[in-house]
């Protein structure tokens, strides 16, 4: 029964260790910024350079190694395919993604870097000075003789 405690304890400090839970937030918000950059490279990419190559829908490209013999209507062997297209379109996913990450991570640096300087020279500032106590009670002093 110990041994069962020390591993849920283990398992306990390990799940609430900081890293852990960024790195899931990461996965997570990287699952849904893949689905942005896959529609940016389907939607508005790919139509364009589709219309620069004549209508060349890229996920259609393929290497027909042995193509399909039908008999009667009937399909009597399926056609082996090199389907290099959907492979290029992920290459193309994948270096946009890498370029859009790449910038993202510089402007949150940029913005960091303006940040921490910031800090360092509300930090250094010297604090404004103002009249010490002796002078303040001086002062006092001046007024209450003048009364």
């Amino acid at each position: 029964m110990s041994n069962i405690n020390s591993v849920m304890k283990e398992f306990k400090e390990f799940i609430l260790k900081g890293n852990i839970i960024d790195m899931a937030v990461g996965v997570i918000i990287g699952g849904a910024f893949s689905k942005i950059v896959t529609s940016l490279v389907n939607d508005i990419l790919m139509p364009v350079l589709g219309a620069f190559t004549g209508g060349v829908n890229f996920n259609t490209l393929k290497y027909v190694i042995n193509p399909e013999v039908w008999e009667n209507g009937v399909k009597i062997k399926e056609e082996a395919a090199i389907y290099y297209g959907s492979f290029l379109q992920n290459i193309l996913d994948f270096l946009i993604i890498g370029i859009c990450m790449f910038f993202m991570i510089k402007a949150v640096a940029m913005l960091s870097s303006k940040l921490r300087r910031k800090e360092e020279a509300d930090q250094e500032a010297p604090a404004p000075t103002g009249p010490s106590t002796e002078e303040l009670l001086s002062e006092i002093r001046d007024l209450l003789k003048e009364k």
